[in-house]
């Protein structure tokens, strides 16, 4: 068990798994500490009690400050991502970690790799997973080392690959890979895992194989996946299809970058199932099955939507004004932002009285066809208004929208009840940096199907207009609102 008031070192807390972890780890309230190359970027999102220290696994000479008085820490960090040669980088960065560790006298790593029989001709992908693993044992260290399968969760890799290709393909050329046994296993209970070997009572390294009770392949999980959103979809197998030309089809048609989508397929080629059961053993935990795991992924997509600011994954990229049909897993972001010298309370108040007998404040007419055409096809269309003028609580009806999100001076969040192939938002967000008003308008929309993509694009010029002229009049009505207050 952890070693009482000592601290627990968290890498990989801007990724996935570790994005994860981290609220739960502090809700336990333990001791953490985050090792981050840039922690500007997660001070946000950590407690109080959180210390962020800077550093980097390739950078050894930044690493002794970050170990200082811990007793165990999470290695949960990979390079996929880069262009160099990944295998190489983790090895050198686990490596580093592993000599940092040993000179402070860590107990403990908790480490996150992947499932694969090392008997067999591993992918490279797999391989540098396991390897890994065997560079922090090397160091004398007591290693509890998790091999997972593929991981069900909203935001996954993989959930984000099978829910672009199920959502947009109505058929589908499906290579071998697609056929490779795998035990996937779902977010939560990965992190349970992650979380029990704080207190599991082993004094020895030990590697547990970890996946849900269902063994299936990608095809399968595609399938109950169409089957959960009410989707037909017909696969077609084909005898060969490279990894090569996989990814590169997977870059057209998934969030997925070409380089990460051909290490990913090349691992598909292994079997990823669970050969040794020491995990449940030993552990109490018992794995949900795939459907209970991609219908939670699922449920908690749209929890965690709400719970999450578009603007602050906007932002973070530096640009100032305009995204237009980004694609963040399958969702569609149009978000423009305006600047004015007005406080916030201003800023929001022409927002806030949107809809009803304010209207839209660009093209009113359009927005009136747009609810007469959803009246026709047996929709809400307008005619429910507003229940008041100006003063708005979540779960208030604005036209065809519903208030999802309400924050005085600063958030407005309307979810779409018109009929639409998929599902839409629209959100206002206003900023203050020191006297001026930054007000960010954001649309989102989650097509069903290839249709839903195509009703997107086709009315995108549309949109654009709408929005932008949308955003302008706003702006326009803070300004002069403010100006006839100053001079009354």
């Amino acid at each position: 068990m952890t070693r009482e008031n000592s601290i627990i070192l968290l890498t990989g807390a801007t990724g996935y798994i570790g994005g994860r972890l981290l609220p739960l780890l502090e809700r336990r309230g333990v001791r953490l500490r985050c090792l981050v190359r840039r922690p500007e970027n997660l001070h946000p999102r950590v407690g109080e009690s959180t210390e962020l220290v800077a550093g980097d696994v390739l950078a050894p000479d930044s690493l002794p400050l970050a170990f200082k008085g811990v007793d165990t820490a999470y290695y949960l960090i990979h390079s996929m991502g880069t262009a160099r040669d990944f295998g190489r980088d983790d090895r050198q960065a686990a490596a580093n970690f592993a000599a940092a560790a040993k000179q402070a006298e860590v107990r403990r790593i908790i480490y996150l790799g992947a499932l694969g029989n090392p008997k067999h001709s591993l992918s490279e992908h797999l391989r540098s997973r396991q390897e890994t693993g065997e560079v922090l044992r090397a160091s004398g260290i007591q290693v509890i080392e998790f091999r997972a399968s593929i991981i069900i969760g909203s935001g996954s890799l993989s959930f984000d690959l099978i829910r672009a290709l199920v959502e947009r393909l109505p058929m589908m050329v499906c290579p071998k890979w697609v056929a490779t046994p795998a035990q996937p296993i779902a977010i939560e209970d990965v992190l349970d895992y992650l979380l029990a070997a704080l207190d599991l009572e082993e004094e020895k390294s030990r590697i547990f194989e970890i996946g849900g009770p269902d063994r299936v392949s990608y095809g399968d999980i595609m399938r109950e996946y169409a089957r959960q959103r009410g989707l037909r979809r017909l696969m077609i197998p084909v005898p060969v299809l490279t990894p090569r030309l996989s990814s590169l089809w997977l870059g057209l048609v998934t969030p997925v970058y070409a380089r990460v989508g051909r290490k990913l397929i090349e691992g598909l080629r292994n079997p990823t199932v669970v050969e040794d059961p020491l995990a449940s053993e030993i552990f109490s935990i018992r794995p949900r099955g795939l459907r209970d795991a991609l219908a939670r992924a699922l449920s908690n997509e749209d929890r965690t939507f709400a719970e999450t600011r578009w603007s602050d994954a906007l932002s973070s990229s530096g640009a100032k004004l305009r995204w237009g049909g980004v694609r963040f897993g399958s969702r569609i972001i149009d978000s423009r932002t305006v600047t004015l010298a007005v406080p916030a309370n201003a800023a929001f108040a022409p927002i806030q009285r949107i809809g009803g007998g304010t209207g839209w404040y660009c093209g009113n007419w359009l927005w009136r066809l747009r609810g007469w055409l959803d009246l026709a096809v047996g929709g809400v269309g307008l005619r429910r208004g507003r229940r008041d003028g100006v003063d708005l609580r979540v779960g208030d009806v604005v036209d065809f929208w519903r208030v999802e999100a309400f924050e005085p001076n600063h958030l407005l969040r309307l979810s779409a009840e018109m009929k639409l192939p998929g599902r839409a938002w629209l959100e206002f967000e206003v900023t203050v940096v020191q006297d001026h008003s930054t007000i960010r308008q954001t649309a989102i929309f989650d097509p069903v199907g290839l249709f839903g993509l195509v009703y997107w694009y086709v009315l995108y010029p549309f949109h654009r207009l709408i929005f932008a002229g949308m955003l302008k009049a706003v702006a326009r009505t803070a300004e002069k609102e403010r100006e006839h207050s100053l001079e009354q």
